[in-house]
């Protein structure tokens, strides 16, 4: 393989990233703004439908919540806080910055 077809490789990938990333985002802020919606609906509902509508508001809430964390642990695919790769990663930036420091003093 060409070093050309590998860096164009690495673009398409990069920017698929880049494209499923800001595809999450958009549907974090739509989520965002229907649980408000939802929950104001919630607070003002009243009358003979009260009970239907505040199970169907409930349903749809618990639906997008569990579409919503299955989305973006696709798109991040499982990599949230402190991982283990991000605990050796910091470790070996600490121990350069020491040895660093070590050699001018």
């Amino acid at each position: 393989m060409k070093p050309e077809d590998k860096n164009e490789l690495l673009l398409l990938k990069a920017k698929k990233k880049l494209r499923n990333l800001k595809i999450f985002y958009i549907h974090l802020v739509g989520y965002f703004v229907v649980v408000a919606l939802l929950s104001y609906n919630l607070y003002i509902m009243s009358g003979p439908y009260k009970p239907f509508f505040q199970w169907f508001d409930i349903c749809i809430l618990v639906a997008w919540t569990a579409f919503i964390v299955i989305h973006g642990w696709n798109v991040f695919r499982g990599k949230i806080f402190f991982k283990k790769d991000w605990e050796s990663k910091k470790i070996r930036e600490f121990m350069e910055t020491e040895n660093q420091t070590k050699r001018w003093e």
